[in-house]
């Protein structure tokens, strides 16, 4: 049985949470939700996630939510960029949108205090070879990561995707060339989604995979840069390049896996979001899960 100062430790060092809604508010509806589930972690959109609208924030809500995380033990905030955001796209305006886009979630990011900005890595679209995706990815990204230069910048999460289509980066090795087209820069890190990663061909399920998985991913990056995990298990089977998730340990890749995440050296201190299928009392159980298997 764990200790109460043991379970302290735990929650420490991998706190876990969810995705929270917040229409109402961020702190009214989104904090309010996250207690109910019982979120040490919350994930948050600050625009419509299908559209390229960038609303302004309330100056108020926005002290409210940063209040409500900062009380007790703390609760790490993100937010998640739209999902349109592609920077390898052959079709000017919607990189022009990405840009637009992805700058609003970082200034929303740091105006609620958030530790990150979550956006996928995109995809190579109109036929076009990796290496003038990359380019591009390049060309527009890195400035608004050199705009990263105050204390209460959130950091830039690559999410790598499930290995549809053109994606640029789906496999942990595909995380190299976006990370040496972005310099490396110091506010870059990783979004690491099991679910993304299982489909993608990198098998969770397997007896040692997610510590595989792991080592590759400080190899292929470096140390420190896996900042947040969605912690999501699978409908479908390894290397299916379906994005379809499942509650935890009712998938594909089992409670083995995620289990595996509390151990290993690179998720010190990185809290696990869930994205799962479900009303509330889906979430809160696919937290107590999680919680139980970090115990």
């Amino acid at each position: 049985m764990t200790s109460p100062a043991g379970a302290d430790r735990a929650a420490s060092r991998n706190p876990v949470g969810g995705h929270v809604p917040v229409a109402g508010g961020l702190a009214a509806t989104g904090l309010a939700y996250a207690r109910e589930i019982g979120a040490e972690a919350v994930q948050v959109f600050t625009a419509n996630p299908r559209g390229w609208a960038t609303p302004d924030g309330d100056p108020a809500r926005d002290e409210a939510f940063r209040a409500g995380c900062a009380e007790g033990a703390g609760i790490p905030a993100y937010v998640h960029a739209p999902y349109l955001i592609n920077f390898g796209s052959h079709t000017p305006g919607t990189v022009d949108r990405s840009v637009e886009s992805l700058a609003h979630s970082l200034r929303r990011g740091r105006e609620i205090g958030a530790a990150g900005v979550v956006v996928h890595t995109g995809s190579a679209t109109g036929g076009r070879e990796r290496a003038v995706a990359l380019a591009q990815v390049r060309e527009r990204l890195l400035p608004l990561l050199a705009g990263l230069t105050r204390d209460d910048d959130p950091w830039l999460l690559l999410e790598p995707t499930a290995g549809q289509g053109s994606s640029l980066c789906s496999l942990v090795a595909d995380l190299g060339p976006y990370f040496d087209a972005l310099d490396h820069h110091p506010r870059l890190g990783v979004c690491l989604d099991t679910c993304h990663a299982f489909a993608a061909g990198h098998d969770l399920a397997a007896d040692g995979g997610t510590a595989a998985t792991l080592d590759g991913l400080v190899k292929t990056c470096g140390e420190g840069r896996l900042r947040l995990i969605h912690a999501n298990d699978s409908k479908d089977v390894v290397g299916a390049h379906k994005d379809r998730h499942e509650n935890v340990g009712a998938g594909h890749i089992g409670t083995g896996g995620f289990a595996a995440l509390f151990t290993h050296p690179a998720t010190e201190g990185v809290p696990l979001i869930i994205e799962t299928p479900g009303p509330k009392e889906q979430h809160a159980a696919d937290i107590a899960r999680l919680k139980s298997l970090r115990a």
